[in-house]
């Protein structure tokens, strides 16, 4: 993120957190920001048509209304109109994320990003949720997924900017450099 976009996003985001906080809306915030980034992430036309200096902003609020169908909470609907009045629309996903790592730190929460070549059960879940707690001081660990076929088999678990990676692939590769420097 940019030193500008962060000027932007920080504020904006601490401001959603601090109506969260008075409303006791945080969890429910937390849920509707998560769907509006599934939203954005399956809809590159979306996030373009938000990002169009172009279009009217009255537009941009009857897609947003539309799009959201009473599905999110008054307050949080009320935030996204603001977004679009002062131009700051574009900016909705770092804003949700930074919602979310704000909510995650205000609950001792880490987010494990886990990498593995097919969908973790939750018994795999729960196995990589008990050892982040044990690298971490962390109460509760919130999990995104992603595949990644190229791994060839195991997992690789990224928590801040540590990275631990017990995939095949990664294996390969530390063998590599061992023989390498044989």
């Amino acid at each position: 993120m940019s030193v500008i976009a962060g000027e932007i996003v920080e504020p904006y985001a601490a401001a959603l957190m601090s109506l969260a906080q008075s409303k006791d809306l945080t969890e429910r915030f937390a849920e509707d920001v998560r769907s509006l980034l599934n939203i954005m992430d399956e809809s590159p036309e979306l996030k373009e048509f938000m990002g169009n200096p172009i279009i009217k902003p009255e537009d941009k609020k009857s897609v947003i209304q539309r799009m959201v169908r009473n599905e999110i909470d008054p307050y949080m609907s009320n935030f996204l109109m603001l977004l679009v009045d002062r131009g700051r629309i574009i900016f909705i996903e770092q804003i949700g994320k930074q919602y979310l790592a704000l909510l995650r730190e205000l609950n001792q929460t880490v987010l494990a990003e886990v990498t593995s070549t097919v969908e973790l059960n939750e018994d795999q879940k729960n196995t990589v949720r008990e050892r982040v707690k044990s690298m971490t001081d962390a109460k509760e660990v919130e999990i995104e997924t992603k595949i990644d076929s190229s791994l060839l088999g195991g997992v690789m678990i990224k928590v801040g900017s540590q990275i631990i990676d017990s995939s095949l692939k990664g294996q390969l590769r530390r063998i590599g450099i061992s023989l390498k420097a044989s």
